[in-house]
């Protein structure tokens, strides 16, 4: 194992609890919205983004495995920066949505549209999160193959599945 790779490592352990914690959150606010009339939209696309996500982190353990790509500080340290940086806008964007943040597509009708925090500004913050996360975290350690594939493949299911599905989801409440 090179030098270093452990706190790397542990990096995307972290990460991965996030995630895990992210689920049993997102579980949790799921029960609060079908208790209030929720419906959930684009469930068939929920297990594809969870595997592209799984994914993300294996590639990002794997691929300086299989590679010997050594830690590069110069791109390391700022990549890790970002992905920190994410982490916050991340969590603006969850504490802004409060019961309403999920991981899947759940809408509860005559529910106003959140405008408070970065949905101020964008009305899906927390995929700029995504896929700056996506080419930031696997770039800590060079894997830049990682970072372009899930990149690419990221871009595909939001911009062509999970968005559309979003906002056909939050007009169908509004109506």
């Amino acid at each position: 194992m090179p030098p270093g790779f452990a706190l790397y490592t542990g990096l995307l352990v972290l990460t991965g609890l996030e995630r895990l914690v992210e689920l049993v959150l997102s579980r949790r606010n799921a029960r609060w919205a079908f208790e209030r009339g929720g419906r959930e939209w684009g469930r068939g696309h929920f297990p594809v983004m969870v595997a592209l996500h799984t994914a993300l982190l294996v590639g990002c353990f794997v691929e300086p495995l299989v590679t010997g790509r050594p830690f590069l500080p110069w791109l390391g340290i700022p990549a890790l920066v970002v992905t920190l940086a994410a982490q916050g806008l991340r969590y603006w964007c969850i504490g802004s949505l409060g019961r309403r943040w999920n991981t899947r597509v759940i809408v509860v009708p005559g529910l106003p549209l959140v405008t408070r925090g970065p949905y101020r500004w964008l009305p899906h913050p927390n995929y700029i999160v995504v896929a700056v996360e996506g080419i930031a975290l696997p770039l800590v350690w060079s894997s830049w193959v990682t970072a372009l594939t899930f990149t690419v493949l990221n871009a595909w299911l939001l911009l062509a599945v999970r968005i559309p599905v979003e906002e056909r989801a939050l007009r169908e409440a509004a109506a």
